[in-house]
């Protein structure tokens, strides 16, 4: 039978299932069947590798029953190009048909992949970020957390009870922005956010495209958190605008970020390069980054890890590669990359 199965989408085909795909490495996007197929078939290269590898939840449900979906988490190994390695992928197929056959939904599935080398567990914050989006595509209800996360942005619980205030109440109210009153409530709130809910909050912020007036607050919050020299709300921001529907703010953020002296600060490189990667696209602001990089002087591995980072996303990699053949490069940057090759 695994003889006629050359990718998982016929796989869930065949189970006579409807199924997505969502990439949930750097943030949860949700993957166009059609580009699936073609990541499966080696045809383009993965879009948003992490750590050499592709982060998949894949989300399934059996037509004829109206249960909850099934979701596998998936990591699958890429090769240097960012393609995923097939041998991988059919040997996951294939210990799902002799695990399950072509039942893949239903109680005789459950637990069967628990061992199972390239399933994983996502972090909490992602997994509740993803739990909250799924439900809004789903248009079922948030969960039971949400009311009181409500409660609390409204700023009608006081700012400093936090602790009563659940991760996924927080996943539900930030992937929910344009529902009620929650992003005007939001906005006022921002400024009285105890970092106990700035960091899990902007950990969710990250996957919502969030509307522009979000972004000018942030950019505003941000430019005062440099004055400031506040590593973490410089980070939140980072973060939360990263997805955002004015990517030229996010831009306009990453730049004022870098020039300032938190430009060099590692939390807030990695941060760029995790999230607000989309930026590093435009060759002279990719210059820049690396450069700010290569001067950060407490982690020696921080400028080759960024770098092996950022070679491996398809959009960046040819800006990258030309930045070893550039000449007006400062000497820390110059004696940065030559250490990579050394």
């Amino acid at each position: 039978m695994s003889d006629q199965i050359a990718t998982l989408g016929q796989l869930l085909d065949g189970a006579g299932t409807q199924w997505r795909a969502f990439d949930i490495g750097r943030h949860i996007t949700k993957l166009d069947k059609k580009q699936f197929l073609a990541i499966e078939q080696a045809q383009v290269p993965y879009p948003y590798p992490l750590a050499g590898h592709a982060w998949l939840a894949i989300q399934f449900w059996d037509t004829k029953a109206s249960k909850e979906p099934y979701v596998w988490f998936l990591k699958f190994p890429l090769d240097e190009q960012s393609m995923l390695v097939s041998a991988s992928r059919d040997h996951f197929a294939d210990m799902v048909i002799q695990a399950l056959g072509t039942e893949i939904t239903g109680e005789q599935a459950d637990g069967k992949l628990d061992n199972n080398p390239y399933v994983f567990t996502p972090n909490a914050n992602k997994l509740a970020a993803f739990n909250a989006q799924v439900k809004v595509l789903l248009k079922q209800p948030a969960s039971q957390y949400y009311e009181h996360a409500q409660l609390y942005f409204s700023g009608k619980v006081g700012f400093d009870n936090w602790q009563s205030v659940a991760l996924q109440g927080i996943a539900d109210f930030a992937l929910r922005l344009d529902s009620d009153t929650n992003l005007s409530n939001l906005q006022k709130a921002w400024p009285h956010l105890p970092v106990e809910v700035l960091q899990p909050l902007s950990a969710m912020l990250e996957h919502v495209e969030i509307p522009t007036s979000m972004s000018k607050l942030l950019v505003d919050y941000a430019q005062t958190a440099i004055n400031n020299s506040d590593t973490v709300a410089i980070t939140a921001a980072l973060r939360s605008i990263s997805k955002g529907q004015a990517q030229g703010l996010c831009a306009q953020l990453v730049d004022t970020v870098l020039s300032s002296p938190a430009g060099q600060d590692s939390d807030v490189l990695l941060t760029i390069a995790g999230r607000c990667f989309k930026q590093l696209e435009n060759p002279e602001r990719l210059h820049v980054f690396m450069d700010n990089c290569a001067h950060h002087q407490q982690i020696d591995e921080l400028f080759p890890s960024i770098f092996a980072d950022l070679v491996a996303i398809p959009t960046i990699r040819p800006h990258l590669l030309g930045l070893l053949r550039k000449e007006n490069r400062s000497e820390t940057l110059a004696r940065a990359i030559g250490r990579l090759f050394s």
